[in-house]
């Protein structure tokens, strides 16, 4: 897959944004990294198209966002529409799922992502 040319500081934001995650992305890369959900390969803190993405299967264009409290406010929620249809014209699939999921519920978390990568069933 070509690279997009990224501005060297959406580069170095991603970069120091992988070492401060919170307790619920620290969780679900614990479960994404290395290929261990069914395989899939996906990236933490991943620049497209001007955004810095939680996580991202390239090779599926699937997205997943772990978002806190602050995305329930209405300016946040207006931006995360914004955003999200912006990478729904290049092609990427956007899941959102709440820290609280990912913390009390990993495994449904998981499911989620699985179905939505068109994984349901394999093995």
């Amino acid at each position: 897959m070509p690279h997009t040319p990224l501005h060297p500081q959406n580069r170095a934001n991603a970069r120091s944004k992988r070492k401060v995650m919170t307790d619920a992305e620290l969780k679900l890369w614990n479960e994404l990294r290395a290929h261990r959900l069914m395989g899939l390969g996906f990236r933490r803190q991943f620049p497209i198209a001007g955004y810095i993405i939680d996580f991202a299967c390239p090779e599926k264009k699937l997205v997943v966002e772990v978002d806190g409290s602050q995305h329930g406010q209405a300016d946040s929620a207006v931006a995360d529409t914004v955003r999200t249809k912006r990478l729904e014209q290049d092609g990427w699939a956007v899941l959102r799922f709440w820290n609280d999921d990912v913390i009390r519920d990993i495994d449904n978390v998981c499911q989620h992502i699985v179905i939505a990568a068109g994984l349901a069933g394999t093995t």
